[in-house]
């Protein structure tokens, strides 16, 4: 095996770690986790995309056993990635639901008191008084 494949092959091994821990934490909805792991697998991305096209740059071609791992590689990194998809998608999702609800939560309702500067309800207004007098 070439030192190019070698490097493709470590490399897309990292990124398949960093997916599946992704992965991991979008499917348990634990946002700060999956946030934090944003940089780890943006880098990872980041040096699989460089080291195979560096190896495509040689030339390097994956023959006997190599084949195999190579094959099995994209197969596992093809389906991490349209898990990692689903799964952002479901939590993007998620997230807006919950804005929306804030946002709702938080407009003034037709005819209704809505939340004041403190975070209080404003005292119901009251009638001003007011003095009739008839003649007859």
């Amino acid at each position: 095996m070439t030192m190019m494949l070698e490097a493709v092959l470590a490399a897309g091994q990292r990124l398949a770690e960093a997916l599946r821990a992704e992965n991991e934490a979008l499917a348990a909805l634990d946002m700060p986790r999956a946030a934090g792991l944003a940089d780890t697998k943006i880098k990872a991305t980041d040096a699989f995309a460089a080291a195979h096209a560096a190896a495509a740059r040689t030339g390097a071609r994956a023959e006997g056993p190599t084949r195999q791992a190579v094959a099995e590689l994209a197969e596992r990194l093809q389906a991490l990635g349209a898990e990692n998809r689903r799964l952002l998608e479901r939590a993007i999702a998620v997230q807006s639901r919950v804005i929306e609800t804030i946002a709702g939560a938080a407009m003034p309702r037709p005819g209704g008191a809505g939340y004041g500067a403190s975070g209080r309800r404003p005292a119901p207004r009251q009638a001003q008084a007011m003095a009739l007098t008839t003649r007859a």
